[in-house]
């Protein structure tokens, strides 16, 4: 599936997935189920507080948030702010690290624009086709 080696050349099968496809560490970071999301809205809307992402974040139950945050946290792409007052006050923001997916988020968006159509036609091509 990754499209960074030869297409010719295939790694042996006892190869590590990391050194087979060298992306795939990337993905397994920044395209879990829910860190797009979470990151897109910190880098969209700035620094948020846990039910202000809760809230963008359509469907995300608080026990998977604050998983993911605390691993986006782990991963150096989200800085946590915790404010020592009465009530106590946590803020989340996107890091350096994390602003700097800014430009492979755009390649992605300008790749979904241009063929999501294609790809949907696709499914409902394969999904008519008789034969299958």
């Amino acid at each position: 599936m990754c499209m960074a080696r030869e297409a010719t050349r295939r790694p042996p099968a006892e190869t590590e997935p990391a050194l087979a496809c060298p992306i795939a560490p990337v993905v397994d970071i920044v395209f879990s189920r829910w860190t797009t999301p979470i990151l897109w809205s910190l880098h969209t809307y700035g620094r948020q507080r846990f039910v202000e992402l809760e809230r963008r974040i359509a469907r995300i139950t608080p026990k998977v948030l604050t998983q993911r945050l605390r691993q986006l946290e782990r991963d150096g792409l989200v800085v946590r702010t915790y404010h020592p007052e009465v009530p106590p006050r946590v803020e989340y923001e996107i890091s350096e690290l994390g602003r700097s997916l800014a430009p492979l988020f755009a390649h992605l968006a300008e790749w979904a624009a241009d063929n999501l159509d294609k790809v949907e036609q696709a499914r409902h091509d394969y999904d008519a086709d008789p034969i299958r």
